[in-house]
């Protein structure tokens, strides 16, 4: 237990799982190891030759849970200490609430299922046989693969089945598009694990940053679940393998193009082929999707149709819903379209199309041809606009910008190119190409468009989202210092609704995926600026929700924009700045030797342009990393040298406006690190120094950093062994949460002020702040926070 306790802490103290419960438990632990090698003596400090280092490696840890052993054997005391700080640590270790308990989380992702689905009765057969089989492999998830070319309807299959099947797993659905129909678009096991594990009940705050690590926890979270996995369009194994569940009773429904491999050879999948539908099923499916008030025409001439389509779910759909919502259009006509498209490819027609492998024409191509004949030229248009990149999903404002219309003329083409099956409506003025048809759309566009105006519909999407990024970011954080144009003249009014800024981030969350896109799309067309301000302007997004994956490969591109773009004269001052930012990717993907290389590159960057305020921030942020590695000497002068830089700034200068947040900051920080090193009387007083610059700043001071720092003093004041000033400071910081509705930092202030009343036998008075934390942890959906207290809650009321 010690030993898990010690992996789970140190795991967390650099990417920063479990907020500020996991540092307070982080530096306990280094409290306890400092003990344990000064013979118990508390009074150690920095330059104590015995001073511990975080344990990061297994050997480390290994060898700080063999000293808690060896304190607590020292004294009934130590035992007890040792004891209480291996059960919280436990309470960190990011798990979901059980699937048998109350309340459990039992997530239901599963698109709806066609209303027209037709034929593939033996897929359902086939995967419940292998449910029943007597002889399964024991202790491993029933594995099946759906292959087939695309167009041929796995994902329809897929979805079918398992909403066929969802009664015989009580625990849920989960579902995800992997995107896989080529490396390019194949998205991240790790983004995938992130939105998985949420779903399963665990807080976005205490998702891991690094694959390994959500693999781990999602495969504990599932070990006792009955699931169904869907994971539609792999790419192929290695997309797979980690989303696989730990449970036997569960069922997990691959969908791919490719063949899988070692999914076969050394998971045990069972791979079914998937081909056209019969002529039968096509002409009942073609019947279904273009309704029933169509005038009827002799089986003949819709059999022919149906042929003209070569029984591919996705041709027949589109081919049904254009004579389901054009009336003109006779059964007769279109069977005769096809015809004569089929002809020109038999003829060596240069139509856009690709052929199939045997040379024969491709019926997905010929009927999209026939589609898109008869859209109008303003729909023609668009739909070959938004095709020039493969967006996640189409909204108006894409739509709007690649086309350059207006909104309500984009909203309309939208829903026209949906009617007849070119797009498909995914959520609330969303859309989704199935990539046959982008694919269909963007060669039209290099035939039609050219790459220059395909070019410059790339740098309208890019300027419409960098202007939504941008306005949304300063929404969430709006005292924050930024670079880049994209934020100039930006306000908030004076009355601002309290729930603003909570409401921009889940914007911005809702467009997480597009925002990546298009910052990989105008790296693509050399649109530098643009690239390094889109990750400037998703810094909120990463730093309060994580996704580190998308975080790191977004400022990759970030670094390299910001670097081509100093090169052609643009602000030298960008290139610090993505490479602090990327620090903070890698810090919270537990990649500390990245993140310090990170920031000693941005460090170098700014003080080559003379870039004073992003020196001090690489150096603040390099102080911070010292903090997390219980270098806390080294911390306090990393802070001392941002103060330093800081303070070459004059008037008018650039970050001048700035400089009293960041001091004050700073100077908490530096009250923290001396904390640490026992210097309880500079710790104190710094920090309320750093009280006083807070409030002083202008507009009526920042209340919710006053906040924080009541809280340190807090800390402060009780490790210094005066718990009734630690209780007072605690007081003010449950005010100042209060009254700014950060209701996590209300949960964590009235959860340490808990402590104090606990340490000063004041029973009833911790029983009612920790009803208090749990109230808060329980709005805020924080499982593993609201477990912690309420375990605490029944031992106060025992």
């Amino acid at each position: 237990m010690a030993l898990s306790a010690v992996g789970t802490v140190a795991s967390g103290a650099l990417s920063g799982a479990g907020g500020e419960a996991g540092r307070r438990v982080s530096e306990r632990l280094y409290e306890l190891l400092s003990r344990g090698r000064s013979g118990g003596n508390s009074a150690t400090g920095e330059g104590d030759s015995h001073r511990p280092t975080l344990p990061v490696t297994e050997p480390e840890q290994t060898a700080a849970a063999r000293q808690l052993l060896e304190l607590a054997s020292r004294s009934p005391e130590f035992a007890r200490e040792v004891t209480e700080w291996v059960r919280e640590a436990a309470w960190l270790s990011p798990r979901t609430v059980p699937a048998v308990a109350p309340g459990a989380s039992r997530p239901q992702m599963l698109p709806p299922a066609s209303a027209v689905f037709t034929d593939r009765a033996e897929v359902l057969a086939w995967l419940t046989a292998l449910l029943d089989e007597e002889e399964r492999p024991p202790g491993a998830p029933t594995l099946a693969v759906l292959t087939g070319p695309g167009g041929i309807g796995k994902t329809a299959a897929a979805v079918h089945c398992a909403t066929a099947l969802r009664e015989r797993f009580p625990d849920g659905v989960l579902f995800a598009d992997l995107k896989g129909a080529s490396a390019g678009t194949a998205l991240a096991p790790s983004d995938i694990l992130a939105r998985f594990l949420e779903r399963l009940g665990v807080p976005p705050a205490m998702v891991p940053g690094d694959e390994a690590r959500q693999r781990d926890l999602y495969r504990d979270c599932t070990a006792d679940r009955s699931l169904i996995v869907v994971l539609d369009d792999a790419h192929d194994d290695a997309q797979v393998i980690p989303l696989l569940p730990a449970s036997p009773d569960c069922l997990v429904l691959v969908t791919s193009r490719y063949r899988p491999g070692s999914l076969v050879a050394a998971h045990g999948a069972r791979p079914y082929p998937l081909g056209p539908l019969s002529a039968e099923d096509a002409a009942t499916l073609i019947r279904r999707v273009a309704g029933g008030d169509r005038p009827s025409a002799p089986d003949a001439v819709i059999r022919a149709v149906a042929d003209g389509t070569g029984g591919i779910p996705l041709a027949v759909c589109t081919t049904g819903a254009g004579l389901a919502v054009r009336h003109h259009l006779t059964w007769e006509r279109v069977a005769q379209q096809l015809s004569d498209r089929n002809r020109v490819h038999d003829q060596g027609g240069t139509a856009v199309r690709d052929d199939t492998p045997d040379g024969t024409a491709d019926p997905v191509r010929l009927v999209q041809d026939a589609a898109y004949a008869e859209l109008t030229p303003d729909c023609a248009a668009l739909y070959r606009a938004i095709a020039v990149w493969p967006w996640p999903t189409v909204t108006v404002r894409c739509a709007t910008h690649a086309a350059g219309v207006g909104a309500d003329e984009a909203r309309a083409l939208l829903e026209e190119l949906a009617r007849v099956h070119l797009l498909e409506e995914v959520g609330e003025e969303r859309y989704r190409f199935h990539d046959l048809t982008r694919a269909h759309a963007h060669g039209l566009a290099e035939a039609e468009d050219g790459h220059g105006r395909m070019a410059t519909s790339v740098r309208r999407v890019a300027v419409s989202h960098l202007r939504f990024a941008a306005g949304a970011d300063f929404r969430v954080m709006p005292l924050r210092w930024r670079l880049g144009p994209a934020y100039r003249g930006l306000t908030l009014p004076e009355q601002r609704d309290p729930g603003d800024g909570k409401r921009a981030l889940a914007e911005l969350r809702a467009e997480r995926e597009n925002l990546a896109a298009v910052i990989r799309a105008a790296a693509h067309h050399g649109l530098h600026d643009h690239v390094w301000q889109l990750c400037e302007a998703m810094w909120g997004l990463h730093l309060l929700l994580g996704f580190h994956a998308q975080w790191i490969d977004t400022h990759l591109l970030g670094v390299e924009a910001a670097q081509r773009s100093a090169e052609e004269f643009g602000d030298p001052r960008a290139v610090g700045r993505m490479w602090t930012q990327l620090a903070f990717g890698y810090l919270g993907a537990g990649r500390a030797a990245d993140a310090e290389d990170a920031l000693v590159r941005a460090r170098d960057a700014d003080r080559a342009c003379g870039h004073h305020r992003g020196e001090a921030t690489a150096a603040e942020a390099l102080g911070l990393l010292r903090l997390k590695q219980w270098e806390f000497a080294a911390a306090q002068r990393c802070f001392e040298e941002a103060q330093e830089m800081l303070s070459r700034i004059g008037p008018g200068q650039d970050g001048w406006e700035d400089v009293p947040r960041a001091t004050a900051l700073l100077t908490h920080h530096i009250g923290r690190a001396q904390t640490r090193q026992r210097q309880f009387p500079s710790a104190i007083a710094g920090l309320n120094d750093a009280l006083a610059r807070f409030r002083r700043l202008p507009g009526g001071g920042d209340t919710y950093n006053a906040g924080r720092v009541y809280m340190s003093l807090g800390d402060a004041h009780l490790d210094a062994g005066d718990a009734e000033q630690a209780r007072v400071c605690l007081d003010e910081a449950v005010k100042a949460m209060t009254e700014t509705g950060a209701g996590l930092q209300l949960a964590d202030a009235v959860e340490a002020r808990a402590r104090c009343h606990r340490l000063s036998g004041r029973r009833a008075e911790e029983a009612e702040d920790l009803r208090t934390a749990a109230a808060c942890y329980e709005e805020y959906e924080n499982h593993s926070g609201l477990a912690r207290v309420r375990a605490r809650l029944a031992e106060a009321e025992a």
